[in-house]
């Protein structure tokens, strides 16, 4: 049945109101359970003095966001304020050169905060890539491209390579594997790219200038080199009705979104509690739920705030860079699920959509879906969590395409097309809901850990059934019902913005 169909405004409020209510009642359980635990002994690694006047404590058991705002704060404002002046003179004077201009800043800010050594280890990893693609063959791209890849995530190469960098700072491990990392993900589609052109090869220089490209190289989002090349050789850098505007939006919202989660840490330790298994099982129900879902909200708000003030700087360098994820409160489907864009859209080109073709094919899609998956492992670093977690979301993008190819037989469609569209859009939410959870507990394994992904699951299918079981998962199909009708008002309003274009 079509994304448009209504339901009648009186159900979709008692949906709201549900949601509304759970979720308050839900976030007054963590609540008190911050609260109680705050002086606890085995919280003293994750909660930090913070707000002595209100007398609260913040969770600072994310490494990466502590990072973010106070050991590397000063370094980002620095290196990226740096590129944004450096990129408006280009602009303004030699827009022609920007690429150039964004190339050896990029390699100055790296040879400065890593050193000598390690900016030659990335170029003789980008040599050695160009060298492969001047071959003009995919697979051994693919090849070199995964070994290159392996070198920084498997041992005990990683560690030979992470050696001859000299000197000792707080960063140097997330600088070292992320600008790593991101480098050979950006070569790999140079190589990719070039293989495919039909005259020629594009030059190391298109090369360096692509991956030394300064708010993607130690954090990301990986710009396929086809959208890149095209978008930084332009000339004519003429901004959109209102484009500044947005930018300064968008700036203004991430700050915004950097406050809100500072105040949120001081009030709500979700990522500490999870670490005292024994104190989360005294927990209710709602609370644990409350808990394991807050945790996939608050990793996609990360990925968004860090995402988002990389990509603000690109739209100021005249880009169209890859969006943010989408939230994951609006996810009740495996194949939109991802926290890094760039990834999934790199994936999906060079990978899932290159064996998958129309992912109509159940033995094609199983093996696309295994392939993607498989990189994305060596991506994420090869260990026991990574493995679960990939096996886990890998059967659930099959397992979406298996359910809807069953439905689709005769017996099934028959029986849809006799139904009303309302009918047919509860049914298919009532399944969007187990789906939605199966989303929560496969990636909160990766997020906290396997033992309290298996608490969560234990007490959510097993000990809370039936009363838990089934009030969570009709107040999850509550929530898909007021997602199904956001795709159904973004898709009205597409239609009505083609209209006059077509016309």
């Amino acid at each position: 049945m079509g994304v448009k169909t209504m339901l009648p405004s009186y159900e979709l409020g008692f949906y709201a109101l549900v949601v509304t209510c759970a979720v308050l009642y839900s976030s007054s359980g963590i609540f008190e359970a911050s609260r109680d635990s705050m002086n606890r002994k085995a919280f003293r690694d994750g909660i930090k003095p913070g707000w002595h006047y209100f007398g609260r404590k913040m969770d600072a058991a994310d490494f990466e966001w502590v990072m973010w705002f106070s050991s590397f704060r000063n370094v980002i404002i620095f290196a990226l304020s740096g590129h944004v002046l450096f990129a408006k003179v280009c602009s303004m004077t030699v827009p022609q050169h920007r690429a150039v201009v964004y190339m050896l800043y990029g390699v100055l800010a790296v040879l400065g905060s890593m050193g000598l050594v390690y900016l030659m280890i990335i170029l003789s990893h980008c040599i050695l890539l160009y060298s492969v693609a001047l071959a003009k063959q995919k697979w051994l791209c693919y090849v070199a491209g995964l070994c290159c890849l392996a070198s920084f995530k498997l041992e005990p190469f990683s560690s030979w390579q992470s050696g001859f960098v000299t000197g000792a700072f707080d960063l140097q491990d997330v600088l070292f594997y992320g600008g790593s990392g991101f480098t050979i993900m950006r070569c790999m589609s140079f190589a990719l790219e070039s293989s495919e052109r039909k005259e020629g090869i594009f030059s190391i220089f298109d090369l360096l200038k692509y991956n030394f490209y300064l708010p993607f190289f130690f954090f990301g989002p990986v710009m396929t080199f086809d959208q890149f090349h095209a978008q930084v050789s332009t000339r004519d850098l003429r901004r959109k009705d209102d484009e500044m505007r947005n930018i300064r939006v968008h700036a203004l919202l991430h700050v915004g979104a950097i406050i809100a989660v500072d105040i949120f840490f001081h009030f709500f330790y979700i990522l500490t509690l999870p670490s005292d298994l024994k104190f989360v099982n005294r927990l209710s129900d709602w609370s644990l739920a409350g808990l394991a879902y807050s945790n996939l909200v608050y990793d996609w708000v990360k990925a968004a705030v860090m995402f988002g003030v990389i990509n603000t700087i690109a739209r100021l360098d005249h880009l169209d860079p890859p969006q943010p994820p989408k939230c994951i409160t609006m996810l009740y489907v495996f194949a939109e699920t991802h926290f890094d864009r760039g990834i999934n859209d790199w994936l999906c080109k060079y990978v899932y959509d290159h064996i998958g073709e129309n992912h109509d094919n159940i033995m094609k899609e199983l093996i696309a879906t295994i392939a993607t998956f498989a990189v994305t492992t060596l991506w994420l670093g090869p260990c026991e969590i990574v493995y679960i977690w990939s096996v886990f979301n890998c059967f659930g993008l099959n397992f979406e395409l298996w359910v809807q190819k069953f439905f689709r037989w005769e017996p099934f469609a028959k029986l849809e097309a006799k139904m009303s569209a309302a009918t047919s859009r509860r049914i298919r939410a009532a399944f969007g809901a187990l789906n939605f959870w199966a989303i929560v507990l496969y990636n909160i394994l990766a997020l906290n850990s396997l033992e309290f992904a298996l608490l969560v699951t234990k007490r959510l299918l097993v000990m809370g059934f039936p009363v838990s079981t089934l009030s969570i998962w009709f107040i999850t199909y509550c929530g898909v019902q007021l997602i199904k009708e956001h795709e159904r008002i973004l898709a009205i309003e597409e239609e009505k913005s083609e209209k006059p274009k077509a016309e």
